[in-house]
């Protein structure tokens, strides 16, 4: 796949909530995971860490309000878009709006890395 082929499935997975989908289909097996400093999951590396990375966020949300993603734009090997999902997580009394931008690179028609920018929430 060409890196608009896989950004454009990325795009169309994640807005049917495939998360998991995507991760099996799209992402390399030793795929790096990047996240602001100071998160609990700065970097990850591989795909089976990227997963359990999934699952242990997907386990903290109590419901999904909304969420929206950008179509990609894409630039040699990368391309990037932004994502929005506002939700309510478990414990938390106030829906939280989750916003961000994210970059991928793309090698061989598989995502090999994978970095987030966003202000990380406070602790509640």
């Amino acid at each position: 796949m060409t890196t608009k082929e896989v950004a454009n499935r990325l795009v169309e997975l994640c807005r049917t909530g495939n998360f998991e989908q995507a991760v099996q289909e799209l992402y390399a097996e030793d795929i790096i995971s990047i996240e602001p400093e100071g998160n609990p999951n700065h970097i990850v590396k591989g795909v089976e860490a990227v997963k359990a990375k999934g699952i242990e966020f997907e386990r903290k949300i109590e419901k999904i309000n909304k969420s929206f993603i950008s179509d990609p734009i894409v630039a040699e090997n990368y391309f990037s878009c932004a994502m929005l999902m506002n939700v309510h997580m478990k414990n938390v009394p106030v829906p939280i709006d989750m916003d961000e931008i994210c970059l991928y690179t793309v090698a061989n028609g598989k995502i090999v890395q994978e970095q987030f920018f966003y202000t990380p929430q406070k602790e509640q």
